[in-house]
C-alpha cells in the first residue's frame, strides 16, 4: 500500500532518536525510552502502523493523567521454577513486557517452559515482537494480552469483551521465523486510530457506535465486531479468564457490573471508557526439552517450502507465510522511510515545542 501524497516519510533512524528523547522528555529512564522507542519502531518498519508513532500523543496524555507510569516499581508476586506472576505497576507495555520474555526464556532454559502472568501493565503494542523474541532464543513464543470491553461479543449490540491479540512465534532455520500476531476483532482498535488520524472513513463491518449501528466513522466507533463471528468473541472470552482473571486482575466484569468507578481518559484514542489498563500471558516453550533444535527448525523450513509450492489461488501471485510480507515490508522501510500520517504529524509537533525538541526531517 503506497502513502498517501500527505504523509510525511520519515527515516527510521531519527524518528527512533526523536520517540528516545520524548520518553526520556517524559520521564522515563533513558533504558526503558530505548526500549520504548524500539518496540514502535518495530511496529512501523513491518507496516503494523496501528501500533507504531501514531500511539505517542495518547501515551502522554497517558501519563499526565496519572494512567501509564514512566517509572514504575515492577516486582514478583510469586514464582515457582516455571512461573512468575510480575505487577507491572502501570508500566509502558514494552518494558514490562520485554522484561517478561526475558523471563520466561529463562524459565524455559531449565524447567522446559517459562509462563509468565503480567497484571496491570499498560499498551503493550504489536504483540509479535514479544514472541519472536522468545523465537529468536530457538524457543516457540507465544503471548496474549487481556483488556477492557472494546469489542462485541458475538450475540450483543455493545462492548463486552476486549479485543485480545494472540501471537505465536516458531522458529526456521532458512525462513523468516513464522509469526503469526492478530487480535481478536476483525481489526486492531489502533487501525481505527490510524484512520481517524489520516482523515478517513473505515470500510463497512469494521465496528459499531454507540446505538449499537455499524459506522464507517472513526470518531464514532464505539465498539469493535469480533473476527470470524463467535470464534473471535470466543477466544476473547477465555483470554480474559486466562491472562486477567488468573492474574487476579479481572477486566471486563467490573466495567459490565457498574463497580468500576469512573476516572479521567484520554480524548486522544477511540473506543476507550476506562483508564487504560491490560495483563498479558507471555509464555516461551523450549522445543529442545521435546525434540532436537535443528531438526525442528529444518522441519519447519521443509513444511515452509511445501506449503509456498502449491499452486496458487486465482487472483494470488504466491502463498505468504504468517509474518512474510512484514518482515519484507520492515527491508523496504528500512530503505525509504516509515509514513506518518497528518494528524500525528500534527501532535508530534505540540510535543516537540512542549518538550523543547526538534523534530526529524521532514516533520518539522
Amino acid at each position: 500500500m503506497q502513502p498517501e501524497s500527505n504523509t510525511a516519510m520519515v527515516q527510521w533512524e531519527s524518528l527512533r532518536q526523536f520517540m528516545i528523547e520524548v520518553f526520556s522528555g517524559a520521564g522515563m529512564p533513558t533504558p526503558d525510552a530505548v526500549t520504548e522507542a524500539d518496540s514502535l519502531i518495530w511496529a512501523n518498519l513491518r507496516g503494523v502502523d496501528s501500533h507504531g508513532v501514531v500511539r505517542v500523543p495518547w501515551y502522554l496524555d497517558n501519563i499526565d493523567l496519572g494512567v501509564m507510569n514512566p517509572r514504575p516499581n515492577m516486582r514478583v508476586l510469586s514464582e515457582t521454577p516455571a512461573t512468575v506472576l510480575l505487577e507491572a505497576d502501570r508500566a509502558f507495555g514494552p518494558v514490562a513486557t520485554v522484561h517478561a520474555a526475558e523471563l520466561a526464556i529463562e524459565k524455559a532454559a531449565t524447567a522446559g517452559v517459562g509462563w509468565i502472568l503480567i497484571r496491570n501493565v499498560t499498551h503493550q503494542g504489536a504483540i509479535g515482537q514479544y514472541a519472536q523474541q522468545i523465537a529468536k532464543k530457538d524457543m516457540v513464543g507465544l503471548v496474549i494480552t487481556g483488556s477492557q470491553p472494546n469489542m462485541v461479543p458475538y450475540g450483543a449490540r455493545s462492548a463486552g469483551v476486549g479485543n485480545d491479540p494472540i501471537a505465536i512465534c516458531v522458529p526456521a532455520a532458512r525462513h523468516h521465523h513464522l509469526l503469526l500476531d492478530m487480535a481478536t476483532s476483525l481489526v486492531a482498535l489502533g487501525k481505527v486510530l490510524v484512520a481517524r488520524e489520516s482523515g478517513r472513513s473505515m470500510p463497512e463491518g469494521w465496528g459499531l457506535d454507540k446505538d449499537g449501528n455499524p459506522t464507517t466513522d472513526p470518531g464514532q466507533l464505539a465498539a469493535l465486531l469480533p473476527m470470524a463471528g463467535p470464534k473471535g468473541s470466543g477466544m476473547a472470552l477465555v483470554f480474559e479468564c486466562i491472562a486477567s482473571i488468573m492474574a487476579g486482575n479481572a477486566l471486563i466484569q467490573p466495567v459490565l457490573s457498574g463497580a468500576f468507578q469512573p476516572q479521567k481518559v484520554s480524548s486522544a484514542h477511540v473506543a476507550q471508557k476506562a483508564p487504560h489498563n491490560q495483563n498479558s500471558a507471555v509464555i516461551a516453550l523450549n522445543v529442545a526439552c521435546f525434540t532436537d533444535m535443528e531438526g525442528f527448525k529444518a522441519g519447519v523450513d521443509d513444511l515452509i517450502d511445501s506449503i509456498k509450492a502449491l499452486p496458487a489461488a486465482d487472483g494470488f501471485e504466491e502463498i505468504v507465510m504468517p509474518g512474510e510480507l512484514e518482515e519484507r515490508r520492515c527491508a523496504e522501510r528500512m530503505k525509504n522511510g516509515i509514513p506518518v500520517p497528518p494528524g500525528t504529524v500534527t501532535g508530534l509537533r505540540a510535543i516537540a515545542t512542549r518538550l523543547g525538541l526538534t523534530l526529524p526531517s521532514p516533520l518539522s
